[in-house]
């Protein structure tokens, strides 16, 4: 499943992506994509991210088998409702999975995430959600680790929380909240993160967003395999189609392709304290 455009003599930085997905075993799983279509073409680094504890030890296990994949693992707002434990106990898991900075390197673990809060789906429970939400910004405070945060129809609520704990930094991903929101984060040292929704013809807000935000307080991601840019929308998604995205958006910042892959790769390296 390649795609027609391809740049050269760029390197990119996929910030986001889940390869453990189900989804990638109509492909005939993720591994031979990684093989060919990801680091053997463009792409060097991949944050591979947890949405459980399950999930995030696979994850783990996943970016151990790559050089240019490092791991992310959290509980999502979505998968909090099918915690078999309580919070405090889940985030006590996660505290354990994540360990020290020797523990952390072994695991090859950049972040905590993805966090945060989902108010897309009928019966969502915000009370549940923002209390996961918030003992893992805790964790994260305590560990001095970068966070990934999901915000999905929840922006006032989510960014009421992450300013609640000013000594945390990290990315919002797959934005989709207001320029103003997106100013005043990147303002308090938060990046943010477009995937191929860029790209669309309907996402003239999120187009709008990435044209006011700083440069270097962007970073670009697929979140494979969902949200593959156009033209593959509805597509299983991958890291080697994220150059779709950089294009767009060094067309919106009228800089060149090797420019914005440059800048966005810097930029990632930066926040996950990957050389």
């Amino acid at each position: 499943m390649s795609g027609g455009y391809k740049e050269k003599n760029a390197c990119l930085f996929d910030s986001h992506a889940h390869y453990f997905d189900a989804r990638f075993d109509e492909l005939g799983g993720a591994d031979a994509l990684l093989s060919d279509e990801v680091f053997g073409q463009a792409v060097e680094k991949v944050i591979n991210v947890g949405t459980n504890n399950d999930n995030n030890i696979v994850c783990i296990n996943q970016a151990l088998k790559y050089d240019g994949m490092y791991a992310a693992v959290g509980i999502h707002p979505e998968d909090a409702r099918y915690c078999k434990r309580d919070s405090s106990a889940e985030v006590s898991v996660l505290e354990d999975i994540i360990g020290n900075a020797a523990n952390r390197r072994a695991k090859k673990i950049v972040a905590l995430g993805e966090i945060g809060l989902d108010y897309h789906y009928e019966g969502y429970d915000r009370n549940l959600q923002a209390d996961f939400f918030d003992k893992q910004m805790k964790l994260a405070e305590k560990l001095d680790i970068p966070v990934i945060i999901h915000d999905r129809e929840a922006h006032g609520d989510c960014f009421e929380t992450v300013i609640r704990y000013p000594d945390v930094r990290g990315v919002f991903h797959s934005y989709s909240g207001s320029a103003e929101m997106a100013l005043e984060l990147a303002r308090r040292g938060w990046y943010i993160s477009f995937s191929g929704v860029v790209t669309f013809k309907n996402a003239p807000r999120v187009r709008a967003v990435v044209e006011r935000l700083p440069m270097d307080k962007i970073l670009v991601e697929t979140d494979a395999p969902y949200l593959a840019p156009h033209p593959f929308r509805r597509r299983i998604n991958h890291s080697g189609l994220m150059e779709y995205t950089v294009k767009a958006i060094a067309e919106i910042k009228n800089l060149s392709f090797a420019e914005t892959a440059d800048i966005t790769y810097r930029n990632a390296s930066k926040l996950f304290g990957v050389e």
